[in-house]
């Protein structure tokens, strides 16, 4: 049961570099294309969620941030110059007290003391100058960096004022974007409410559609009124007739009721024989009765 692993191991360990190599290479090159798959979309993902005013704003306090280091570093080379200047007059202060000394001593006879003193000055003169050459050097570098943060504000400036320019500029062309797809109903927002109007409009008009379909089967009698309330055409056209007699009649008795008693009498015997005389009309051909020719 151990032997296998082992023949495995011993088999894997035999095999040629260049085999081991060549397995290799295939999942390399996945791993790169892989890798570059990922770095693609990341790309577009910081693309897309980059916006310029707050790079622009964050390039400006990079700016500030450098500026305030050399303003920084003219203090601190003002700083060691003024140290210089202080050491130069403290130097030159004793260098003045040696001399006076030298010259008492000198005044007294006391040439060994004056000599000694002289040597002193000598050493704190030489002191001086080396401290006079920084002093000169720490100068030209205070000036140099003066100019630079002078040079690097104005930059900084420049820099402000394009950048709130830009600023204004995307969000003008941001906001005129905005409207301009609101209008023409290409942006989100407004999609949803196109897809939303155009549902409710869609939903209207089958409603209507079967609400006059429905009509016209029940005006057909295809469908029954379970309420009795339809009616076919037939029996519409019979009850608009009748409707218009009722209304002759009712404004016949109107202007009878207006008219005087006489009239009335008069038109009431008027309207008896009238219909006296169309029944007598209309029962005559029935009773007259025929000969036949022989």
């Amino acid at each position: 049961m151990e032997a296998g692993p082992v023949l495995w191991v011993l088999s894997q360990s035999q095999e040629p570099e260049s085999v081991r190599r060549g397995r290799a290479k295939p999942m390399s090159g996945v791993m790169k294309r892989m890798g570059m798959i990922f770095r693609a979309k990341a790309n577009k993902a910081l693309d897309r969620a980059e916006d310029p005013r707050e790079t622009l704003d964050y390039s400006y306090q990079k700016q500030l941030e450098l500026l305030q280091k050399v303003r920084r570093g003219v203090a601190d080379v003002a700083t060691s110059r003024k140290r210089l200047e202080l050491q130069l007059n403290q130097l030159q202060s004793q260098s003045g007290k040696l001399e006076d000394q030298g010259r008492k001593a000198l005044a007294l006879g006391r040439e060994d003391l004056a000599r000694e003193a002289l040597s002193r000055r000598a050493a704190l003169q030489q002191q001086v100058t080396d401290l006079e050459t920084q002093h000169q050097t720490l100068q030209g570098e205070e000036e140099k960096l003066t100019l630079a943060a002078q040079r690097l504000q104005a930059k900084v400036d420049a820099f402000r004022t394009k950048k709130e320019t830009i600023k204004a500029t995307y969000t003008a062309a941001q906001a005129q974007t905005r409207i301009g797809e609101a209008f023409s109903g290409i942006s989100e927002e407004m999609g949803d409410v196109g897809l939303a109007i155009q549902r409710a409009e869609d939903k209207t008009q089958q409603m209507q559609a079967r609400a006059g379909a429905i009509d016209e089967l029940l005006a057909s009698g295809a469908l029954d009124d379970p309420s009795g309330m339809a009616k076919d055409d037939i029996q519409a056209e019979l009850d608009r007739l009748s409707g218009g007699t009722d209304v002759e009649l009712e404004l016949q008795r109107m202007k009878a009721e207006l008219a005087g008693p006489a009239e009335q009498r008069q038109a009431i015997e008027g309207g008896e024989g009238q219909d006296q005389a169309q029944s007598q009309s209309q029962a005559q051909p029935q009773d007259t009765p025929r000969f036949d020719k022989q």
